[in-house]
């Protein structure tokens, strides 16, 4: 048995001894650099989905309709988002190359042009969904058929509003949260986030049923409270590029702001690629979440809150594909490709062990986890809790296909494959996955679980893409 599990996590039996340039590490210090990187940003990510979960708990408290009036933006904004996701691939790949090849300088001006692109960018996107705030929400399955349904629509087009105001501040903060992942600095990214998000709860307590002398405001008080917590994390990601000058990456006002084309060069070429990516996967999001509105706001709540759980499962996937992304990209950048396999590996190997254990915590826990979302004595809430735990038999079951996907297209982000990642994840998510829920739902007629479990069956064929990538050694010859 010993002898198995060395073989399986072992440092000598992940690379052959054929594809080696160099020695390799033991493997107390090759597991002890990935949780050097993975253990903070998993933590970061998990602590973040937990308190965005709570922000879902507290709006849960009035009902299914304001479940379902957050809910409706999700894809709308990150579609919203996707061009931003993107450029952050983009720095994140970059400024981990460039630490590998010991270009600081290259590394910084990366940083300083994805800012000034971001916020150019986030201004005009802003301007526009505004503007297109009522149409989107409908597009996304927002009608006045119904007296809920009519809830639903105005909640969701006032949170979509305020949210997309706070574009500006969003940007800038994920702009250097994924210079400083490309570094390894996962810490401050982790404490960043982490006090972001716990001072989005406490004004969601103030202002969500109005405490302390402020104002009742609802579903509006949950959006301007996350506004705020962005508005923390923001200051917060600028104070650690300036005030500290033994941080490898440093911002300051004498550093040359004009446009470098190499590294907006560098930022397009790979972002442009991980932009296909992006927006393919949110449009097949938006179809498929569309397809479940269909269902009625019920199945609807118990679909968001099952989304909830999935999300938490997947930050810590998330956590440890970062690990790979810098890790991967930061030996390619010192010509040890054969480190940056062995990275991978390890970070796959992690990637299992958690899995396992989610899924069995997630299967076992699923009844009180669904109830946590909603308030018992509200309308239709035993209907949506039951649905929603049955639904969460199949995140669990997911878990382990999930996870290595995630941390697989990590790893060749990292390398800068990211053209092959965003062309598998379109024929993935934006194909197979809306494809797959409508039969479901418009020719089958199942039921939440059953539709979830059909339709999240594309991640078995994006896990068997990415490991015959990863495997066949491509990325190798990337250039960025």
């Amino acid at each position: 048995m010993n002898a198995l599990i060395r073989r399986f996590f072992g440092v000598e039996s992940l690379v052959k001894r054929e594809h080696r340039i160099g020695p390799l590490p033991d493997d107390r210090s090759a597991y002890q650099d990935v949780s050097r990187i993975a253990l903070p940003a998993v933590a970061e990510m998990v602590l973040v989905s937990l308190i965005s979960s709570a922000d879902t708990i507290m709006v849960g408290s009035l009902g299914k309709n304001a479940i379902a009036g957050v809910s409706l933006p999700t894809q709308p904004r990150m579609i919203m988002l996707a061009v931003f996701f993107a450029l952050n691939v983009g720095v994140t790949a970059i400024v981990a190359r460039r630490k590998g090849e010991g270009r600081q300088d290259a590394a910084n001006a990366t940083l300083r042009n994805a800012i000034m692109l971001a916020l150019a960018l986030s201004v005009i996107i802003m301007v526009a969904v505004v503007a297109l705030a009522e149409p989107l929400m409908r597009l996304a399955g927002g009608n006045t058929r119904t007296p809920d349904d009519a809830i639903v629509l105005r909640d969701a087009i006032t949170y979509f509003k305020i949210m997309a105001y706070g574009l500006p501040v969003t940007t800038i903060s994920m702009c250097i949260n994924a210079a400083m992942r490309g570094v390894g600095n996962t810490k401050l990214t982790m404490r960043v986030n982490v006090i972001s998000n716990l001072v989005n709860i406490f004004f969601n307590y103030l202002l969500i049923g109005g405490k302390f002398g402020f104002p009742r405001l609802e579903v509006a008080g949950a959006a301007i409270a996350s506004v705020i917590g962005l508005t923390v994390g923001m200051v917060l990601s600028i104070m650690a590029v300036t005030s500290g000058k033994d941080s490898y990456l440093h911002l300051a006002r004498h550093d040359d702001w004009r446009p470098h084309w190499e590294s907006l060069r560098g930022i397009v070429k790979v972002g442009g690629n991980a932009m296909v990516e992006q927006l393919s996967m949110r449009f097949g999001f938006f179809i498929y979440s569309r397809i479940i509105y269909g269902m009625g706001v019920a199945m609807f709540a118990a679909h968001n809150i099952s989304m909830q759980l999935l999300g938490l499962t997947f930050n810590f996937a998330d956590g440890l594909a970062v690990a790979g992304t810098s890790l991967v990209g930061q030996n390619m950048g010192a010509d040890r490709s054969d480190l940056s396999m062995l990275y991978g590996k390890i970070t796959q190997r992690l990637a299992l062990v958690f899995s396992l254990v989610i899924a069995a915590f997630v299967a076992l826990l699923r009844y009180p986890l669904a109830a946590l979302f909603i308030s018992e004595g509200t309308s239709d809430a035993a209907l949506v809790i039951g649905t929603a735990a049955q639904t969460l038999l199949v995140v669990a079951f997911m878990q382990p296909a999930q996870m290595s996907a995630v941390v697989l297209s990590g790893c060749l982000r990292g390398a800068g494959d990211n053209l092959y990642v965003a062309s598998r994840m379109m024929i993935s998510v934006s194909v197979l996955r809306p494809a797959l829920s409508w039969l479901a739902v418009n020719v089958f007629h199942f039921g939440l679980p059953l539709t979830w479990l059909l339709g999240l069956s594309e991640i078995f064929v994006r896990l068997y893409f990415f490991y015959t990538r990863f495997e066949s050694g491509k990325w190798k010859l990337k250039q960025v």
